[in-house]
């Protein structure tokens, strides 16, 4: 796995599964009895139609990105998780039949540029 897959992988496990399981859940909420607040925005959600459906749908999809970018920035250390001056870095690695790739080092691409 080399910097390209990993944000491919993370693409689809985590930025596109969020947009489909929130969109899910909105239009159906899980369990017997689901909390009051979600039943509520789902009843709202589900009134939709056309493009105000497509906008919150869209909305979705714009703070799925945004939260994968803002988190892959804190890997490649371009967005600080620490206070004051000593900071430390996160060394992201994958390993594999004993071979060792790190995905976040300061040679080649930042992984938030190739999301």
């Amino acid at each position: 796995m080399n910097r390209e897959d990993f944000v491919d992988a993370v693409r689809l496990a985590v930025r596109d599964a969020a947009v489909t399981d929130t969109i899910s859940v909105l239009s159906k909420p899980p369990g017997r009895k689901p909390d009051e607040n979600l039943r509520v925005l789902s009843v709202w959600f589900n009134q939709l139609r056309g493009p105000d459906r497509q906008n919150v749908e869209l909305a979705i999809e714009m703070t799925a990105n945004a939260t994968v970018f803002g988190f892959l920035c804190v890997l490649d250390g371009a967005r600080a998780i620490e206070d004051g001056p000593a900071k430390g870095t996160l060394d992201l690695r994958y390993r594999q039949g004993g071979k060792e790739i790190s995905l976040n080092d300061d040679a080649g691409e930042v992984l938030h540029e190739l999301l």
